[in-house]
């Protein structure tokens, strides 16, 4: 059986990883600038979330929510404490869109309506609404397109407020990214994601902040939105919440209210789900994560601003992405094959930094080195393309 041929992948096989380093089968060891997508947000393979893994997994793995699971409530305590979102109600499922789906959904349960105002360059998930809400037309089947999904520029007030004033008494919901990170690390206004939150509260809409990649403490905040001063009426969390383990979430203001039957799930809110991310909240409070991912990231972003060769270096914490003229276009390719460094992109020419929140700022030295040896190391081929035309 072959396996479905869905993404161009790396030559590269990772068996052992620790920290912000992960190592390939030839024992050849990677600097992890990436975290699998800002998945990992307290370091690979963390002792305190392996044992707590390993604790759980000697108990019991896995039982359905038709039964009380004592550890779910325990989970949403400490989500609420660290996130600042304590009068906030948890539901649980197992991935970002998933997440999204289900906000949506939920929206929609609460307002009576269909229509939903979703922002360019925006990635919400692979599920059919969360799809529905992403702006890439490649990656969404017939069957996912929908009129109820309303497109307007991201960051302009301007737009959104005509989509409301034409659609308003349709418009079940607001989805927007803090910090748009497929779409190439777009950061959203603090005025902008006010007028969201105004808006939604004139014409009766749901305020949903996707916090998928952008929250988690990845932002020098709990949740990114937070720096706008407002509070979303749901936020969409998964990738760092479990550092690894699936795991997705949704938090849903108190005045929402549940209904049998509205949302469900199967693996959601698991035992070694709720295990994984227990412990990673822990890390993240007993290490001060979050602080600590603000003042890296600071220091990442004045590096990276210092360096002569690449443009528009932009980010909040630890969420950080620079433009890559077409002269140095192999930066990324020779940054993993030359120096074994794992970043990431957004089309076309953008790379992406998603570090775990622990990373050191040796590890941040480091990569800045090395990344400043490889665009000298293409200037002379950049120099002499100038020279020949």
């Amino acid at each position: 059986m072959n396996l479905f041929d869905v993404y161009p992948v790396n030559d590269i096989t990772i068996v052992k990883a620790q920290g912000s380093y992960v190592w390939d089968a030839d024992g050849v060891q990677y600097l992890d600038m990436y975290g699998g997508h800002a998945v990992i947000s307290i370091g690979h393979t963390h002792p305190l979330w392996v044992r707590r893994i390993e604790d759980q997994l000697q108990k019991i793995a896995f039982y359905s929510n038709s039964v009380h699971i004592p550890l779910q409530q325990e989970l949403a305590d400490k989500l609420g404490k660290v996130s600042g979102k304590e009068d906030y109600q948890l539901f649980l499922c197992n991935s970002g869109a998933e997440a999204n789906e289900n906000a949506m959904k939920l929206a929609s349960f609460h307002t009576g309506r269909k229509k939903i105002i979703a922002f360019k360059k925006s990635f919400h998930g692979r599920t059919s609404l969360a799809v529905a809400a992403t702006d890439n037309p490649a990656i969404v089947a017939p069957v996912n397109e929908t009129d109820n999904i309303i497109f307007v520029p991201f960051n302009d007030e301007k737009a959104l407020q005509q989509a409301f004033k034409e659609n308003g008494g349709e418009v079940a919901a607001v989805i927007v990214e803090g910090i748009q990170g497929v779409g190439g690390i777009n950061i959203a206004t603090d005025s902008f994601l006010q007028k969201i939150r105004s808006l939604c509260d004139e014409y009766g809409a749901v305020y949903i902040a996707d916090s998928v990649q952008c929250g988690y403490g990845r932002s020098g905040k709990f949740f990114s939105h937070d720096y706008a001063g407002v509070n979303a009426d749901i936020y969409a969390m998964a990738k760092g919440m479990g550092n690894g383990f699936p795991i997705g979430g949704i938090l849903i203001a108190p005045h929402i209210k549940p209904k049998h039957g509205m949302l469900g799930t199967t693996f959601g809110g698991n035992h070694l789900a709720c295990a994984a991310a227990l412990a990673v909240l822990e890390v993240i409070e007993s290490e001060n994560l979050i602080e600590q991912s603000r003042q890296r990231g600071m220091y990442l972003l004045n590096r990276l601003k210092s360096i002569n060769g690449i443009n528009n270096v932009r980010g909040r914490g630890l969420m950080i992405g620079f433009d890559v003229p077409e002269e140095i276009k192999d930066l990324r390719k020779n940054l993993l094959t030359k120096y074994q460094i794992f970043t990431g992109e957004a089309k076309p020419n953008v790379i992406r930094l998603l570090p775990s929140l622990a990373i050191t700022r040796k590890q941040v030295d480091e990569f800045i080195e090395l990344l400043q040896e490889e665009i000298e190391s293409l200037k002379p081929k950049q120099e002499a393309v100038a020279e020949e035309q």
